[in-house]
């Protein structure tokens, strides 16, 4: 049996009953250190699951998870988990790990748990009213893909918002140690709002996009969410560029046409006179019907 557990956004506190009852029946138990990552050590969760808990980074996840597969291959009765920061298929990696162990003949049993995807609802955007998720690379000297900004422009002219996942390097080597086969790995790196938002813009050099997507764009900045010091801040994206929303992880929401009841609950993350006005011209604008 390979169970896949979603642990919730923040910490060790955030596992479900059942997802910690399914850990604390397994014989291993390996943990994503790849696609996100939790507020708090290993050592915390193994204190609550009373297991010893293996890191699996994006070499083991993508490249080695027959090490996975074979472990809870080995007999009938045995039980691995596979522990994901959020929910248990928010990741094409997870569906992907799902798919194998399946084909293997192995049973795969989902716990979900709070996800970014629905936790964005704690702006006050109405979780329906978003187009499709796109996902920000940190650009890196001559490398800057920006696949992302169609997405974006399409969700804006369509008048729906746009969740924005921000990324994270964590254990990552450089092209040149990977050239050379040394296992030499870079700082880990977060993303932050301020990155995002400056990349937003940058992207957007066709007219066309930049009539739709520019300083003027109204954004929500996310930090940390459910954590206890969570922090979001509303203002326009050339606001946002020099935003300093404090320690990972966080993601950025573009809005589209706004309702009256979703500019209302804005505001409360509206800290300056001119966030303010931004938030009224947008709704201005989804009123009349000239936001796109």
């Amino acid at each position: 049996m390979l169970y896949i557990i979603g642990l919730g956004l923040c910490d060790s506190q955030d596992i479900t009953l059942k997802g910690l009852e399914a850990i604390r029946a397994c014989e291993e138990v390996f943990l994503d250190h790849y696609t996100s990552v939790l507020r708090c050590d290993t050592a915390a969760l193994e204190a609550l699951y009373g297991k010893s808990v293996r890191l699996a980074d994006r070499e083991l996840v993508e490249q080695g998870a027959e090490q996975i597969l074979a472990a809870a291959q080995m007999s009938p009765d045995r039980h691995v988990a596979f522990l994901v920061v959020g929910d248990a298929l928010c990741a094409t990696t997870h569906t992907d790990l799902a798919l194998r162990a399946r084909q293997r003949g192995i049973q795969v049993q989902f716990v979900h748990n709070a996800s970014v995807l629905t936790a964005v609802g704690v702006s006050g955007l109405q979780l329906y009213r978003f187009g499709e998720v796109v996902s920000l690379p940190l650009w890196d000297g001559g490398w800057r893909p920006t696949s992302f900004l169609e997405r974006v422009v399409n969700n804006l002219r369509r008048g729906l918002h746009t969740l924005c996942l921000l990324d994270i390097k964590v254990k990552e080597q450089s092209m040149e140690n990977l050239a050379r086969g040394r296992r030499i790995f870079e700082p880990e790196r977060y993303m932050n709002c301020a990155q995002g938002a400056s990349q937003l813009l940058d992207a957007a050099t066709d007219p066309d996009d930049a009539s739709i997507l520019n300083c003027d764009t109204l954004a929500v900045g996310c930090a940390r969410l459910g954590a206890p010091d969570e922090l979001l801040r509303v203002d326009t994206l050339g606001a946002l560029v020099s935003a300093d929303l404090g320690a990972p992880l966080h993601s950025l929401l573009v809005v589209g046409r706004l309702h009256a009841m979703e500019a209302e609950y804005l505001k409360h993350f509206a800290v300056t006179k001119s966030a303010q006005e931004a938030v009224d011209r947008a709704l201005a604008q989804s009123e009349t019907g000239l936001h796109v």
